[in-house]
């Protein structure tokens, strides 16, 4: 109330004193002076606001702001710690992911190399294989144009045999010769 008083006094003498008489002098109290009717509106004015108990339900109303924004701040902060705790757990699962994935890349390049590795090794069996029956069906080129070489000289052989033979015998010696030879299978057959 005191601090009231004192308030109500200063804001009473200020607008009085600064545009009006002395309030000292006899002129300054009579009603005809309207800053003196200003001071009384002024003085009724406050005494009304104290009456009803306006301060006080002004002070009220800025005291249930200040906790509602008390509030406010509070929950902003839990919110951000909330919203920090939330940032670190997503930060926590990004590392997890990306390490994940980076191990996911590195076994995809060793099974890479070991599946290039593999068909190096493949391409080389397959290649020391298909030398191995080039190689074969050389050899067996070979030795069957060796036969067939073999055989036609034989061939020709007998052929030019025959006809020097056929020159050189006369019909005596080839009869006598085919007596020997049925002499010779019949003597192997008996």
């Amino acid at each position: 109330m005191k601090h009231t008083l004192t308030a109500l006094f200063a804001l009473a003498a200020t607008p009085a004193l600064a545009a009006s008489k002395n309030p000292f002098s006899a002129d300054f109290w009579h009603l005809n002076n309207t800053d003196m009717i200003v001071l009384i509106s002024f003085l009724i004015f406050v005494g009304i606001l104290l009456k009803f108990k306006v301060p006080s339900m002004l002070m009220g109303m800025l005291d249930k702001r200040s906790v509602g924004i008390k509030a406010d701040i509070e929950e902003a902060k839990s919110l951000r710690e909330e919203a920090q705790t939330l940032l670190a757990s997503y930060e926590r699962k990004q590392r997890e992911v990306q390490e994940q994935a980076d191990r996911i890349v590195a076994n995809a390049k060793d099974e890479a190399s070991r599946a290039a590795e593999q068909a190096k090794a493949d391409i080389k069996t397959s290649v020391a294989r298909r030398l191995a029956s080039a190689e074969d069906q050389i050899a067996s080129a070979k030795s069957a144009a060796i036969r067939d070489v073999r055989n036609q000289a034989a061939t020709v052989a007998v052929a030019a045999a025959q006809d020097v033979i056929a020159k050189q015998t006369t019909a005596a010696d080839a009869n006598k010769l085919i007596d020997d030879a049925i002499a010779e299978v019949g003597a192997k057959l008996h």
